[in-house]
C-alpha cells in the first residue's frame, strides 16, 4: 500500500514556450513544445514519489490519448495507478500552456472534460485507510470529502492543496488537517485584508493542525493557531513556474511523511517548488530529496 495517496485533478498538459505574449490575431513560432502531466494533487503525488514517498493515485481517467498519456506518466515517474478506473468514450481533462520567457509567467486555457464524478469502491477506500497521508484539491468534492472522512476515522492526516474557490469548499475544510491555500484562496474565503488575519479565521473556523499559505515569490507563513512563522522563497532563475505549487503540496506532504516538523516541511518543500521552477515541466523538473538537500545547503540555509 502507498504511504501517500490522493484525489483530485489529472490533466494532461499542452505546453509552448514562447519569446513573449503575442498581440491578439497574430501568428508566433514556439520556442519549442512537450507533452506533460499536470493537476494539484496528481503532480503532488508525482513530486512525493520523486523524493522517495510511494503514493498512488485514486481516481477515473479516460480510454481516449489523454488518459493513455497521464497513466503512462504515472508510470514513469512511480506512481500506483491500481486503484485508477478507465471510462470508455469520455474526454480527457485537458490544458494549453503559453510560457512566456520574458516574463517567466505563464497563461493556462483548461478544458475539463466529461469524465463522471468519483464513486469510491472497496479496494479505494481500502487504500485511504491504509495510506499514511490522504491528498486532495477540491477536484471530485464528493469522493474527496468521503476520503476525508475514512482518513479522519483511521488518524490518517489530511493535507489539502486549496486553490480553486470551488462550491461546497466548507466540507472539504472542516476534514482538513494540513490547510496550504494560496494567499489568494485565503483572503477570497475569509474576506480578511492580509494573510495574518486570514490565517488565523481560517484557524478559528476549521482547527486544522497547521494552515500554511503560500505567497509566491514571498515564499510564505505557517499558523499553529498560537505563532506565526515565515518561511523563505529561495530564488532562482525561472524557466517555467507552472505546476510549482503543486509541487510544493507534494514535497510538504513527502517531508510530513518522513517525519518533519511543519516548518521544516514548508523550507523543505519551498526549496523543492524552487528547483522545479528552473527546468521545463512540472513533473520532469521536479528534483530527488538529496538534490533538495544540497541545494538547500549550497546556499546557506537550515533545514
Amino acid at each position: 500500500m502507498a504511504k501517500i495517496v490522493g484525489i483530485g485533478a489529472c490533466v494532461m498538459d499542452t505546453l509552448y514556450n514562447i519569446p513573449s505574449y503575442p498581440c491578439e490575431d497574430r501568428k508566433m513560432r514556439a520556442l519549442g513544445s512537450k507533452l506533460a502531466g499536470g493537476g494539484p494533487v496528481a503532480t503532488g503525488l508525482v513530486a512525493a514519489a520523486k523524493l522517495g514517498e510511494s503514493a498512488a493515485y485514486i481516481g477515473n481517467l479516460s480510454d481516449d490519448s489523454g488518459g493513455a498519456f497521464l497513466i503512462k506518466d504515472f508510470e514513469k515517474y512511480g506512481v500506483d495507478t491500481s486503484n485508477v478506473t478507465v471510462v470508455e468514450g469520455k474526454r480527457s481533462f485537458t490544458s494549453v500552456l503559453w510560457l512566456s520567457a520574458d516574463t517567466g509567467t505563464r497563461t493556462c486555457v483548461f478544458d475539463k472534460g466529461d469524465l463522471p464524478p468519483l464513486a469510491l469502491n472497496g479496494e479505494q477506500r481500502t487504500a485511504i485507510a491504509n495510506a499514511e497521508l490522504l491528498m486532495v484539491d477540491g477536484n471530485d468534492m464528493d469522493a474527496a470529502v468521503e476520503a476525508a472522512r475514512i482518513a479522519r476515522e483511521n488518524n490518517i492526516p489530511v493535507l489539502y492543496d486549496c486553490g480553486g474557490l470551488y462550491e461546497g469548499v466548507e466540507r472539504l475544510l472542516a476534514l482538513t488537517d494540513i490547510m496550504i491555500p494560496s494567499e489568494e484562496f485565503a483572503l477570497g474565503h475569509t474576506g480578511c485584508a492580509d494573510a495574518f488575519a486570514a490565517a488565523k479565521r481560517l484557524w478559528e473556523q476549521y482547527s486544522p493542525r497547521i494552515i500554511v499559505i503560500t505567497q509566491g515569490e514571498k515564499g510564505g507563513i505557517i499558523y499553529d493557531g498560537k505563532d506565526t512563522t515565515a518561511y523563505p522563497v529561495y530564488p532562482v532563475k525561472v524557466t517555467d513556474s507552472n505546476g510549482s505549487g503543486d509541487v510544493f503540496h507534494g514535497a510538504f506532504a513527502a517531508a510530513v511523511v518522513k517525519g518533519f516538523d511543519y516548518l521544516r516541511c514548508a523550507r523543505f518543500a519551498s526549496a523543492v517548488s524552487a528547483l522545479k521552477c528552473t527546468g521545463i515541466g512540472a513533473r520532469e523538473s521536479t528534483p530527488d530529496f538529496e538534490t533538495t538537500l544540497n541545494f538547500i545547503k549550497e546556499r546557506g540555509y537550515e533545514l
